[in-house]
């Protein structure tokens, strides 16, 4: 392997000489003091095209469930509702160090105003005429007692039964729901079955002309209305022609395809096994389902939308590795999803990824997971709820908003749409940085570095103090010191397992 070009930064603050390089840097951690504060915000409403399947009337039971703090015995033990694998209400993020050099660590809806997802409030289209609480029993995500109990306690489904996807009805459907519900901002949300792919035609569908597959008429409907749309399934809904219209009302449109559990377990390893230097050489995925997505993707034209979305993930960690690999070159990445009517909404999926090592020596990492499909995706919509931020720049002080492209949400889509000429990001490390970054900004914070570079110094700052048990200036391990006490209670070492007393060998 030949050596790397060395880099050199051109900067005042940096001055390469024959024996060191000094550079200036300042340090941005930024000091944690607790004070209170509120502002209003908008009451939301949510259209959910396809309310009545799988992941529509999943989110529904579990918005209506919350307020009323529901609890349920199960075999396992009592369960109570929550809005777990939210980023949200449940993600949190770091605001700086306190006084004593602690991480202080806050949920993300805590850092700016934001939309309770209990107080959001509900309607949507479906082909099915079933309510959505006989819809929620029909899919059999959750148990049928508890989320029954929200749907007869709660008023705050706005209908209950979902309108039929007329497109004479589409564009009327959405102010009529704000009016009547007394609603500030609607947002439209497609959360219905996987489309096959559009194909874009010259003259049909890149121009603001004819529109072609039903999600594309959704997404007109909503933008002509002002209202942001954001598409959860694979299918390209946002053709060039939709993309244009979008620009000009300046609405913001996102997709494709929500990324929740199989996925964005392979965005991760794909970037540990990349970052570490590995070349990772193959990638295979099966996976098998029932629900109405399971069915769906069994036609060959559907799978084609997931197998597109689902194999572009490692794209950007792959382009991003000059070293190992060649321009051009890239992993084999193979999908397969099944039809398994008996698993339900338990989906199972195998994943297989093999990485070249040093000297011909080959890796290879097996992973077998099992979970509620729909329960993964519905809380991420919760995070599609994104509000309008405005900024200005010293070159432009014009204040202006994002792109009508919301490139911001990568982190919930695993083929995420960015404006021309924008990089794509599909390491998910990347993505939630991006986020919790730019949330920072907002209320004037630092971009966080990860560098705590207080704790990494000789001789702390005198701002910083010392918490706990100094360490030695050199603390190097006894390896023949006393084994720590577990933390679980048992004798042995801190995992639990119990130590062998060393044999005793004789001095001479």
């Amino acid at each position: 392997m030949e050596a790397a070009a060395q880099v050199i930064v051109e900067s005042p603050d940096v001055v390469y000489g024959p024996e060191a390089i000094e550079a200036q840097w300042e340090d941005w951690t930024t000091r944690v003091s607790p004070e209170g504060g509120d502002l209003k915000v908008p009451r939301l409403g949510v259209m959910l095209v396809g309310w009545g399947g799988n992941n529509g009337s999943t989110l529904t039971a579990a918005v209506l469930a919350n307020p009323l703090r529901l609890s349920w015995p199960t075999r396992s033990g009592r369960k109570e509702t929550n809005y777990h694998g939210s980023l949200t209400p449940a993600g949190t993020v770091s605001l700086g160090l306190d006084a004593g050099g602690q991480e202080v660590f806050v949920p993300f809806s805590a850092l700016l105003p934001m939309v309770a997802p209990n107080d959001l409030a509900f309607d949507g289209w479906d082909i099915s005429s079933l309510n959505v609480a006989e819809a929620m029993r029909r899919a059999k995500v959750l148990d049928w007692d508890p989320a029954a109990s929200a749907f007869r306690l709660h008023p705050r489904v706005h209908r209950g039964q979902p309108h039929p996807g007329l497109l004479e009805q589409i564009r009327k459907d959405i102010p009529d729901f704000r009016s009547s519900a007394g609603l500030d901002k609607v947002i439209v949300l497609w959360t219905a079955n996987t489309e096959r792919f559009c194909e874009v035609v010259p003259g049909l569908n890149d121009t603001l002309g004819l529109e072609v597959s039903p999600s594309t008429l959704f997404a007109v409907a909503s933008i002509l209305e002002g209202c942001a749309f954001l598409s959860g399934s694979p299918q390209n809904t946002l053709v060039p022609g939709t993309l244009e219209l979008a620009c000009q009302r300046r609405v913001f449109v996102g997709r494709d395809d929500f990324e929740s559990g199989q996925t964005k377990v392979k965005s991760v390893l794909v970037d540990f096994l990349i970052s570490s230097g590995l070349k990772t050489v193959s990638i295979v995925s099966y996976n098998h389902l029932d629900n109405n997505d399971g069915q769906n993707l069994s036609a060959p034209l559907q799978f084609r939308s997931k197998e597109v979305s689902e194999s572009n993930v490692v794209d950007d960690r792959v382009q991003s590795k000059p070293v190992p690999y060649t321009p051009g070159e890239e992993p084999d990445h193979c999908v397969v999803i099944k039809h398994a009517p008996y698993v339900g909404d338990s989906k199972r999926a195998l994943d297989e990824f093999t990485s070249e090592l040093m000297l011909g020596g080959t890796s290879t990492v097996v992973l077998h997971n099992t979970c509620e499909d729909s329960g993964l995706a519905a809380p991420i919509m919760l995070d599609l709820l994104c509000q309008r931020v405005s900024f200005c720049t010293n070159a432009d002080p014009e204040p202006q908003t994002f792109s009508p492209v919301l490139s911001l949400l990568s982190f919930l889509f695993k083929a995420p749409l960015v404006p021309p000429g924008s990089p794509v990001i599909n390491a998910l490390f990347r993505q939630r940085s991006c986020i919790e970054n730019i949330l920072r900004a907002c209320v004037g914070l630092p971009p966080q570095n990860h560098m705590l570079l207080e704790h990494k110094m000789e001789r702390p700052g005198p701002g910083l103090k010392q918490v706990g048990p100094v360490a030695a200036a050199c603390p190097v391990s006894n390896r023949k010191g006393p084994v720590p006490a577990s933390t679980s209670g048992c004798s042995g070492d801190a995992s639990g397992h119990p130590q062998v007393e060393e044999p005793q060998m004789p001095t001479t």
